[in-house]
């Protein structure tokens, strides 16, 4: 199994144990990687969950999901200035009837660029911009 990518709205209840959806996101995860897959996210969604976490789950859940994630081998973190100006026209401009973020039109032109089909998500934009959404 190649990479898959992880979202802000997996991200977010693979963290919180308490979310409706935490125990799906988890073993979707744990099988992917027990598959062989390599985990990878970009910077953006690090800091928009980051912020989320923060306003959400208090200050020790976001700055434990930032020391986590960042630490080799766990996950692969894409940086993505280079790709910013990539996405804007990709994704933003030539769909822009579709509500996408920048954050998720980068997540796109990540995907694009490594060959990445499916994400671990619950962000139905995903979907519309043609990756599978993994959901178990």
């Amino acid at each position: 199994m190649g990479e898959l990518f992880v979202d802000t709205s997996a991200w977010y209840p693979l963290v919180v144990r308490s979310h409706p959806d935490h125990s799906r996101m988890s073993s979707a995860l744990r099988d992917r990687i027990l598959a062989g897959a390599r985990v990878v996210t970009t910077n953006l969604v690090i800091a928009e969950t980051h912020v989320l976490l923060l306003r959400r789950a208090g200050i020790a859940a976001a700055l434990g999901f930032v020391q986590r994630v960042r630490q080799p081998p766990n996950v692969i973190v894409v940086s993505t200035s280079a790709l910013e100006d990539v996405a804007v026209d990709s994704w933003l401009a030539r769909d822009n009837d579709q509500q996408f973020s920048l954050t998720d039109a980068v997540s796109f032109a990540v995907m694009s660029e490594r060959g990445i089909s499916e994400a671990l998500t619950l962000d139905h934009h995903f979907a519309v911009a043609g990756f599978a959404m993994v959901d178990r």
